[in-house]
């Protein structure tokens, strides 16, 4: 296979990964759903301790809250930096109605798929530094060393995901490579 048949293949499995969701209003929903929650988790986890106190204050706190760490996020990240968040987040949608399907068509053989998705949600979960989870595992020090603050992680997190849409393509589809 040529490598211009192959990057055209790629962008075409991407395309139908992402365009999966949009098939049934019921994926739409979910897919919207994910992503608003990701959003909210994201955003929640840029001052963990804040939001802790906020909400347990009350509810009625939640959309100040909200709020506020957007705000927080775009005066310390910019707008590529939101956007980069609003991204992840969609995406993560995305790849969880595709990874449920997936399972739902083929079992749980297809865990593998499922693991494909793990690095780029772990990479890019932070909205505040782009650590995510890394931070728990002790590489909390080197990200602060990290230009841009941690959109380049951010970026990274994307490029997984993506590619790991692009590997899967249409989960209603089953695919031999030869």
């Amino acid at each position: 296979m040529s490598e211009q048949t192959r990057v055209h293949r790629w962008g075409a499995d991407l395309q139908s990964a992402l365009a999966y969701p949009i098939t049934s209003i019921s994926r739409v929903i979910s897919a919207i759903l994910i992503a608003i929650v990701t959003y909210v988790l994201l955003i929640l986890s840029t001052f963990p301790e804040m939001s802790i106190q906020m909400l347990g204050a009350g509810l009625q706190w939640f959309d100040d809250t909200m709020i506020l760490l957007t705000e927080n996020v775009l005066a310390t990240n910019g707008w590529f930096g939101l956007a980069l968040i609003i991204s992840y987040a969609v995406l993560t949608g995305v790849a969880i109605v595709n990874v449920v399907a997936q399972i739902s068509v083929t079992g749980i053989s297809s865990l593998s798929d499922l693991i494909g998705v793990l690095p780029g949600l772990v990479a890019s979960g932070c909205a505040s530094c782009g650590a995510g989870l890394l931070g728990f595992l002790g590489f909390a020090g080197a990200m602060a060393a990290m230009p841009f603050h941690g959109d380049l992680l951010r970026v990274g997190g994307i490029i997984l995901l993506l590619t790991f849409l692009a590997r899967a393509g249409d989960p209603r589809e089953c695919r031999l490579n030869i």
